[in-house]
């Protein structure tokens, strides 16, 4: 069974995802550039709000270089540990696990991972029980460096497979079977493939629904402690935006959710509602302290099926214009949909649930429209039967 969610939001003044050159993202869409939100600053988005809908602290991830140092801190603060010594046990043990560490910093792992909030925990742990032999090993690797042996390649060949019993320290450690946002977004681990886990719910970069031109904001500062006798700006610059009106996709596999956390279907119901609610408030941080672009979804259109998806963004391959983008926007939306389940048929469908603040949910039923945003919950949720 799957769960798609098509939201249209609009922003006005802002820059929430940039490029590497400070830009809002653009995509071209249609043959016309489009604003562009990338799928992975919306999960992030998503994510960051699990636990205000429903979801323990001990049930969400983090993706994280700083194991080491965040393990060291446990084994000074709660376990009495010397915590430089202890940097030395916890890089041992990751490498022990199977995991490298960067190059230039040793208290970060080569690459982010996406673990439970307690691996740090359990980690310490795996630190404490095997403390002499990976203090030694440490002492052993600092020594090496000292004498300036410890060159990339012993690095590299550092990097062991581990044995079987190591193996199974690591699997606790990594274990995501109770872990929503690795169950629902996916991990992959290149040095160990029995931790990757695939992903049941799929997110699209957003795109605006027309055509769009960054622009720039010319700012000046002045200096509040200025003399008198003296004018002008003390600093100056220029700040990228656009104002667009996005249409966003995401759907969730409800099957690969349970198998990702172990048939509990508790916590498949409750991380569903999550992933839902989350999704619809999830917007990026980017510029807002200076934009304070917080604009809800204005149209939300929400199917429930048992197989197949329908990503809607070609309902705007031809880029809408007018004074009144939003209305348009839906018109356009519900419109592609109505047509699509048209020539395609109804037969997966299990539920359709529709609501829009600014426009009329043209073409669909009274029955799929949703009078408030707790009723759209609900009726999506009654339709999962988890």
């Amino acid at each position: 069974m799957i769960i798609e969610l098509h939201l249209l939001q609009s922003f006005p003044v802002s820059n929430l995802n940039r490029d590497d050159v400070g830009q809002p993202k653009t995509a071209t869409f249609g043959g016309q550039v489009r604003g562009r939100i990338s799928s992975q600053s919306l999960k992030r988005a998503a994510r960051l709000l699990f636990q205000r809908y429903g979801l323990a602290a001990t049930e969400t991830g983090v993706r994280t270089k700083r194991l080491v140092d965040k393990t060291a801190w446990v084994l000074k603060e709660e376990r009495g540990r010397d915590y430089d010594e202890s940097v030395g046990v916890a890089s041992s043990a990751l490498l022990a696990l199977g995991f490298g560490l960067d190059k230039r910093r040793n208290t970060l792992t080569e690459y982010l991972l996406f673990v439970g909030n307690q691996a740090v925990e359990l980690l310490a742990d795996y630190c404490d029980r095997d403390w002499d032999r990976l203090a030694a090993d440490a002492a052993a690797r600092t020594k090496a460096a000292e004498k300036k042996k410890a060159d990339a390649a012993d690095e590299k060949k550092s990097k062991i497979k581990p044995d079987r019993q190591t193996l199974e320290a690591a699997g606790r450690i990594l274990d995501a079977g109770r872990v929503v946002d690795v169950a629902l977004f996916g991990r992959m681990i290149a040095d160990n493939k029995d931790f990757n886990v695939d992903a049941a719910s799929q997110v699209a970069h957003a795109i605006s629904t027309h055509a769009v031109v960054n622009e720039y904001d010319y700012y000046t500062a002045v200096d509040d402690l200025q003399p008198q006798d003296e004018s002008g700006a003390d600093m100056i610059g220029t700040v990228d935006f656009n104002s667009a009106c996005y249409y966003r996709y995401a759907n969730l596999h409800l099957d690969q959710l349970g198998t990702n956390l172990r048939g509990d279907t508790d916590l498949v119901a409750r991380a569903t509602r999550a992933w839902l609610e989350a999704f619809i408030d999830a917007v990026p941080s980017g510029k807002q302290n200076s934009t304070a672009a917080l604009t809800p979804p204005e149209t939300l259109l929400v199917v429930v099926r048992d197989k197949g998806a329908w990503n809607l963004a070609n309902a705007f391959l031809k880029p809408v214009t007018g004074h009144d983008l939003m209305v348009t926007s839906t018109q356009e939306l519900f419109g592609h949909f109505n047509r699509l389940r048209r020539f395609y048929g109804e037969d997966d469908l299990r539920a359709v649930v529709a609501a829009s603040i600014s426009a009329d949910v043209t073409g669909l039923d009274a029955r799929e429209v949703a009078p408030s945003r707790h009723e759209l919950v609900s009726r999506v949720l009654a339709a999962t039967k988890v």
